[in-house]
């Protein structure tokens, strides 16, 4: 066997630097920064490069579309209440940025503790082994009390479940995002699988009131869906059930005539996955309007893009004045 040569590189073709292409020129790099600059600031001091240049889109586009009075749709998981971003997503409510609520089974438990003991999320290691995961006697009985009573009125599970806790005038009420949204007339719908949440494992849970309640939001979701042209969906932190869902209300829209071509979607999370990345950013705009891919932790990048978004829109409302 032959030793291996080296190649000898006197030879290779080369071209000049001054006539090629770059993807990347001083001219993107970001801006030094001041200290105390503005949210506005500190999106234009960001390099013209990746999020740096989507981010600050997504945020201009957000602001259009609110100005021009459409919906911005946000779904979300339970993680989002967990690390405490209710008050933030409360506030975009009132200010009427926020137009709909989407979540999970496990959000409402979450909620649902929040408002009534103004914490939630057990240690899950220190119970699991004993069976005591979920068992926790409160929170059974009050989700369950709402669904199974809304099921009785043919609501559904979000409207019921924000009933009920108004009229329970529980002292955290004003933390909480359910709660909230009825006070203020904004639609929440929840989307369950059912034995995902530990409210599935009381006596009191209800099968038929489940469905109902869920199916009968999911009806509504897709009318919400159907007002979507020239709005906004954000998928915050789900990675399977509200992407899925999603897809499957805007279809459902679409087959009955409606006319959602061309709107805006972005997913946040702090992991990219297959699901959020192609039932929300890519398919559903693949005919129209854009997609955006945000990766980051929820406790950061949520509060920047509300921060970033009620700077735009102040200036797109003084733009207007």
């Amino acid at each position: 066997m032959k030793d291996p040569r080296p190649l000898d590189f006197s030879a290779l073709n080369t071209y000049s630097l001054h006539g090629r292409f770059s993807k990347v020129t001083v001219e993107n790099f970001a801006k030094p920064l001041a200290p105390g600059l503005s949210v506005r600031d500190l999106l234009a001091a960001l390099p013209d490069q990746l999020l740096g240049r989507d981010f600050p889109e997504l945020v201009g586009r957000l602001a259009a579309a609110h100005k021009a009075g459409r919906p911005i749709m946000v779904g979300m998981g339970a993680h989002v209440i967990k690390v405490g971003l209710n008050p933030i997503l409360i506030d975009l409510m009132e200010r009427g940025i926020v137009t709909s609520i989407a979540l999970n089974g496990a959000g409402i438990v979450h909620d649902t503790e929040v408002a009534m003991v103004g914490r939630t999320s057990e240690e899950v290691g220190d119970v699991l082994g004993s069976g005591a995961f979920g068992a926790a006697k409160e929170t059974g009985e009050e989700v369950n009390a709402a669904i199974n009573r809304g099921a009785a009125r043919g609501m559904g599970l979000g409207a019921a479940l924000g009933d009920y806790l108004l009229a329970r005038d529980f002292p955290f009420n004003h933390a909480s995002l359910i709660a909230s949204a009825r006070r203020l007339g904004v639609p929440v719908t929840v989307h369950v699988a059912v034995g995902t949440d530990i409210v599935h494992i009381h006596p009191a849970a209800d099968g038929a009131a489940i469905g109902a309640t869920s199916h009968a939001d999911f009806k509504l979701f897709c009318g919400l869906v159907a007002e979507l042209e020239g709005g906004a969906y954000l998928n915050i932190g789900s990675a399977v059930l509200l992407p899925e869902v999603f897809l499957k209300a805007l279809t459902v829209a679409r087959n009955l005539g409606h006319a959602v071509n061309s709107f805006t979607t972005a997913n946040f999370d702090f992991i990219r996955q297959y699901r959020p990345l192609t039932n929300v950013v890519n398919r559903p705009t693949a005919g129209g309007g854009k997609g955006y891919n945000i990766t980051g932790h929820h406790e950061l990048m949520v509060p920047l893009l509300a921060a970033a978004l009620l700077d735009r829109v102040a200036g797109l409302q003084g733009e207007g004045g």
